[in-house]
């Protein structure tokens, strides 16, 4: 069963999660823990989650921020005390086996490249719209990775140098305003603003107001959430116009835990994508869709890791 058996860890900001996929890759082992601080308490947790799982012919692991193509997270804005973290050969040498790292949302492309959403397309850009924004980009039927293997940090792209700080220490980047992050940002700027006076009511005062607040208050029918519903909207389709304006790609896949939120989101976007790309009328749009795989995206993704040819 071993050699058939595929391990996959995502790390994220708040928990690892782990899976173990057969030879047609599907789930048949899960397990996941709550992310530690520091890189040794990691390296630990993932040792821990690799044998939970068991004897498996291939590992692979997800990280969040920017990784070298030998495997070395250099710097990741939403962990804790990291940097320059040699993860792939610190499990080379704890586990005796090969592990094969990548950036967390460069897993979570491939995963609905190979198995989900994206399946069969050759040009696809993975958006991941959880606590930032991360991205994964597939060309010509191949990963696009970058000289050193940064590709896809699109969450970071700055769309408003005098907007809020980011914690990768710049201003306005696109994931301050597009991101479950950004959602509540909006959320409260509008709260102090006194336009979601029942949102704030509902949460106990404007500090304490949430992305999740508005997704329930709109979808409760209130009109001041959601136009801030559409504002988000808004602001997730000028960064995929911008994309769309470099990589020309068929397909976005939306994925992230803003995913589970098409009700909501899906038109807005949809609909400020047709108005805000360039020469619109001119040109065949971009397909939007959103992902199939749900948070297991970035685990079965890094299962996949050393299957897929990664220039």
């Amino acid at each position: 069963m071993s050699a058939a058996r595929r391990v996959g860890i995502d790390v994220g900001g708040t928990k690892c999660l782990a899976v173990a996929l057969d030879a047609d890759g599907a789930v048949v082992g899960e397990a996941r823990r709550a992310t530690p601080k520091g890189p040794a308490a990691i390296i630990d947790t993932l040792v821990e989650l690799a044998t939970e799982l068991g004897p498996a012919a291939t590992l692979g692991v997800g990280v969040p921020g920017l990784v070298t193509r030998d495997g070395t997270l250099r710097a990741a804005p939403n962990l804790v005390d990291i940097s320059d973290f040699q993860v792939g050969s610190l499990l080379r040498d704890r586990l005796g086996t090969d592990v094969e790292v990548d950036n967390d949302a460069t897993c979570a492309a491939v995963a609905e490249w190979q198995l989900g959403a994206g399946r069969g397309a050759d040009d696809m850009v993975m958006v991941t719209l959880g606590t930032g924004i991360g991205g994964g980009i597939v060309a010509n039927g191949r990963l696009v990775r970058g000289i050193n293997g940064f590709a896809g940090e699109i969450g970071h792209m700055v769309i408003d140098p005098n907007g809020p700080p980011c914690p990768c220490g710049r201003r306005g980047c696109w994931e301050r305003y597009a991101s479950g992050s950004g959602l509540g940002r909006l959320a409260r700027d509008a709260a102090a603003a006194h336009r979601l006076d029942a949102v704030v009511a509902m949460a106990g005062g404007v500090d304490q107001v949430r992305g999740e607040h508005v997704a329930e208050a709109a979808r409760q029918g209130d009109a001041a959430a959601m136009e801030v519903c559409d504002e988000f909207g808004r602001w997730v389709a000028l960064g995929l116009v911008n994309l769309a304006n470099v990589l020309d790609p068929g397909l976005f896949v939306l994925g992230g835990g803003l995913a589970a939120s098409v009700d909501l989101f899906g038109e807005p976007i949809t609909r400020w994508f047709g108005e805000l790309l360039y020469a619109p009328h001119l040109r065949p749009h971009p397909r939007l869709v959103f992902a199939d795989m749900a948070e297991r995206a970035g685990a079965i993704g890094a299962a996949l890791l050393p299957g897929v040819h990664r220039p």
